[in-house]
């Protein structure tokens, strides 16, 4: 027994090795370049040579990309999920780091076929033969955590399920100790960068590192993702622009996915979507739409929308009134919007539709990403001064907007600029990520994407709800109110009667005021009711009969007078 048991000793001691090393390789990365950073970005500043750091700013970033693209592909797991996030932030990280890290997916080397072989016959508890007509060798994808193949079910489970061919989605061998590796580095790493007045007061690192490790231990469960993607598939029911694909789940485990074959055109393929007729503008508009709906209608959104994850799938014929679908993929990285913060989400993004910087400085301040100490005012005038001069303008527009115009901004804001009074709250990661990857897609399918051609319809269509949902709180607040006013008079009646028959004894006059207040009471409600009601039938109106709506509105405040002449008594 102890011959049989040497090899498993040695494979443990070899892996916990091989662990230890990858987690001192990614440690001494990042604090070399910690160290870079901090004597460039803050010690030559404070001795009066801040021209050498922006001199050599781009050469050193360029050279950080470079050096963490090479430890990704090197290490894969979870670096490669970090090299892509980062790949994806357009909006906070210059080009020298998101070129260089764009292709990250594309690089990520595939298992052999006989270890995937091996695991997922443990997993299903046969071989492969017995559970599929046809399993293809060659991957269709191999990425940081698993890889795809192409297989075909057995004609019986085919019938059962409606399916035939599918794809079996299997983990990498020993993937879920790495992640645990990667993510006690991750670990550390946020804790030095917490003890960075820098950092710490705009993000909570630890915080970020424990959401992305949450995020990384469910899309190591594949069951986990195949609940989500029915969750998504049941949010979009009513769409028949979104696809899902189907999950078989009898052939399914925690480290094995078997779901239908929707592989079709990649989002972000321009030639292939031209040459099957389809306009690259109007979809862009649509994955926006959809993007949209998921994190401020649903709450429920995808949050790894990268061209790899996305098919455009092109109508078989006549019959469907679209001539394609949006069909999603990979629901492992999905994120979760409270409906506290979906609602100031919302009123930012009226607000911006709006272009109404007021609004959209206190909708950030409700999300929590202002700082306590922010000057709202100065903030408040910035935001209107961006959308006076830049408003409306999309990415290709800015740039072609003159640079004299970006300096004299930057002069006449620059304390705000340097300060930076924005932190990242908690759960904002995946968010921001959803965001990212929506507008680089929508900017590759579309040169002159302007991102407010997709906020200004859905924005509408909030406002639209919005109102919706005043009519029926305004309802709500009349039925009420008329149950008390129905049933306050019975009570008041019932009160004199009793005093009538002599069965209830007045013996102070506090009773008596109290009937009284009753009395006003019923009045009163009766008041409000009249009001509650003008005010609902003049929202109602107000859509085809501006005028009359409006007299209704105002004749809804004459029964109110007298209740705040009586509240102010």
């Amino acid at each position: 027994m102890e011959a049989g048991a040497r090899p498993t000793v040695l494979h443990l001691a070899h892996t916990a090795g091989s662990g230890r090393a990858r987690y001192r390789r990614i440690i001494r990365f990042a604090g070399w370049n910690l160290a870079i950073t901090w004597w460039y970005e803050l010690v030559l500043p404070r001795l009066g040579l801040r021209f050498i750091a922006e001199r050599t700013r781009v050469r050193r970033m360029r050279r950080f990309a470079q050096k963490f693209h090479v430890l990704a592909v090197d290490l894969g797991g979870l670096m490669i999920k970090v090299g892509q996030f980062m790949s994806s932030r357009l909006d906070v990280l210059p080009p020298e780091i998101t070129n260089e890290l764009k292709g990250l997916q594309d690089e990520v080397p595939a298992v052999p076929f006989a270890a995937i072989r091996a695991l997922a016959e443990a997993e299903l508890g046969g071989p492969l033969e017995r559970f599929f007509a046809s399993v293809a060798e060659v991957p269709v994808a191999a990425a940081s955590l698993g890889q795809v193949h192409r297989a075909r079910l057995h004609p019986d489970d085919a019938a059962e399920t409606g399916l035939s061919a599918v794809v079996i989605k299997v983990q990498r061998p020993g993937i879920a100790g790495i992640v645990e590796v990667d993510l006690a580095a991750l670990r550390k790493v946020g804790g030095w960068l917490s003890h960075v007045r820098l950092v710490s007061n705009r993000a909570d690192a630890p915080a970020l590192v424990e959401e992305f490790a949450q995020t990384s231990r469910e899309e190591i469960d594949y069951l986990h993702e195949a609940a989500n993607s029915e969750q998504f598939a049941a949010d979009f029911a009513d769409d028949p622009r979104v696809r899902v694909p189907a999950v078989v789940w009898e052939r399914s485990t925690r480290q094995v996915l078997t779901l239908e074959d929707v592989t079709a055109i990649k989002i972000a393929d321009t030639a292939q979507l031209q040459a099957a007729g389809i306009d690259p503008k109007e979809v862009a508009l649509v994955f926006a739409e959809v993007m949209f709906r998921q994190m401020f209608t649903t709450g429920f959104f995808h949050a790894d929308p990268h061209p790899g994850n996305v098919f455009i799938t092109p109508a078989a014929g006549p019959g469907p009134s679209r001539p394609w679908t949006l069909t999603f993929i990979d629901f492992g990285m999905m994120g979760q919007v409270p409906a506290s913060t979906r609602s100031g989400l919302r009123r930012l993004l009226i607000a911006g539709a709006a272009r109404d910087g007021k609004g959209m400085i206190a909708s950030l301040g409700e999300l929590g990403v202002l700082l306590p100490t922010a000057d709202t005012a100065e903030l408040e005038r910035a935001v209107s001064a961006t959308f006076a001069r830049f408003g409306g303008m999309g990415f290709a527009e800015l740039r072609e907007v003159d640079p004299r115009d970006f300096r004299n901004f930057a002069a006449e804001f620059g304390d705000l600029l340097r300060t930076l009074p924005f932190q990242l709250p908690e759960n904002f990661l995946l968010l921001f990520r959803a965001v990212s990857l929506t507008s680089g897609v929508c900017s590759s399918l579309d040169a002159s994407y302007n991102v407010w051609d997709s906020v200004e319809p859905f924005a509408a269509q909030l406002l639209r709800d919005e109102r919706g949902n005043l009519v029926q709180d305004l309802a709500k607040e009349a039925l009420e109110a008329g149950s008390l006013a129905l049933s306050l008079p019975k009570k008041v009646s019932g009160l004199v009667d009793r005093l009538d028959e002599g069965k209830l004894q007045l013996s102070t006059p506090r009773l008596e005021r109290q009937v009284q207040q009753l009395n006003r009471a019923v009045n009163r409600i009766s008041l409000v009711l009249v009001f509650a009601a003008l005010m609902i039938a003049g929202a109602l109106v107000r859509a085809n009969d501006e005028i009359l709506g409006n007299v209704l509105f105002i004749a809804a405040l004459v029964p109110l007078l007298p209740v705040l002449a009586g509240g102010r008594r």
